[in-house]
């Protein structure tokens, strides 16, 4: 499948990059330094005959004009409650672009979305978390498996995503799938790999939005990572533990204490995707443009963790 879809890529990629220079001046991961992206949409990063072709796709953003050799790649993941969304979701494509723009390569996937109740149900909720954490290793495993041929530097990649899918990208690296099936009661059938933690490497953490499912999790490793909230958000709360979600306020203080890397930016008098009053299906603009802040925010944080030379 993968040598079939190669061709696509290089030949999109000879095509617009004639025509697409470097932006002058800034900085790399910093800075917009190239002004035009390609897009390949619809592209599989899982064969497997159990689930469906729609939950194993993604799309590849990579700025027209980048010839570096090896390039930090990140994964971005949908909101939806795990019931709904889809790689074009949201910001996703806004920040997929922005960030490509920087010269990281991004890979916007869809996962296995529930087929209970997750947005009432909490065992649903960790179980339709689960089954997205595994889809989401798995894709990173694809792009570590073809790193030379996406020329992505794999000592890079970074997870990313808003709602649910920022909650997927801080279990994906902070807990285990031990740990997330003792939650709900249901870890005595859990093998001794599912007992580890990030053993992607998983170099960096984007959560828009997200939460954790336990504060306790975080002790689990030093992993940078970057929230950004609303500070009226009743979808996933802020700052209030109650629905057994943590969210931005608890995680940076909580990572604070323990000294990980870490920068919170809230959206004071704002709800859930950063909406005055959450719209599940139109954001608007004065919110896309919220986004587009919490973009510059974290790639902020990630150029001074990650890459800038201390």
């Amino acid at each position: 499948m993968f040598s079939r879809l190669l061709p696509v890529i290089v030949i999109s990629f000879t095509a617009l990059s004639a025509f697409a220079q470097p932006s002058p001046g800034g900085v790399a991961y910093k800075d917009a330094i190239y002004s035009t992206v390609v897009q390949q949409k619809n592209l599989t990063y899982r064969q497997d005959p159990a689930l469906k072709k729609r939950d194993c796709l993604y799309d590849w953003y990579e700025a027209s004009a980048d010839t570096a050799a090896r390039r930090p790649l990140i994964i971005w993941l949908h909101g939806g409650g795990f019931k709904f969304g889809k790689k074009r979701s949201g910001g996703l494509p806004l920040w997929s672009k922005a960030f490509a723009r920087r010269g990281y390569v991004c890979a916007a996937i869809n996962y296995r979305r529930s087929k209970k109740h997750p947005l009432k149900n909490y065992p649903d909720l960790v179980e339709g978390c689960a089954d997205a954490v595994e889809d989401t290793k798995e894709a990173i495993r694809y792009f570590k498996q073809h790193a030379k041929a996406f020329r992505i530097d794999s000592n890079h990649i970074i997870l990313a995503g808003n709602s649910a899918g920022g909650m997927i990208a801080l279990q994906a690296v902070y807990s285990s799938p031990a740990e997330m099936a003792r939650l709900i009661h249901r870890g005595d059938s859990v093998s001794a790999s599912a007992q580890l933690h990030n053993p992607e490497h998983v170099a960096g953490i984007m959560s828009y939005w997200g939460a954790l499912f336990s504060l306790k999790w975080l002790q689990n490793g030093k992993i940078p990572l970057v929230t950004v909230h609303g500070s009226k958000d009743r979808v996933v709360p802020n700052n209030d533990p109650s629905k057994g979600l943590y969210g931005s306020q608890l995680i940076h203080t909580t990572a604070d204490s323990l000294q990980i890397p870490n920068a919170i930016k809230i959206f004071d008098g704002y709800a859930h995707e950063l909406q005055k009053h959450f719209n599940p299906l139109f954001a608007g603009g004065p919110a896309r443009k919220r986004w587009v802040s919490a973009g510059n925010f974290a790639a902020a944080f990630l150029y001074d963790t990650l890459f800038r030379v201390k």
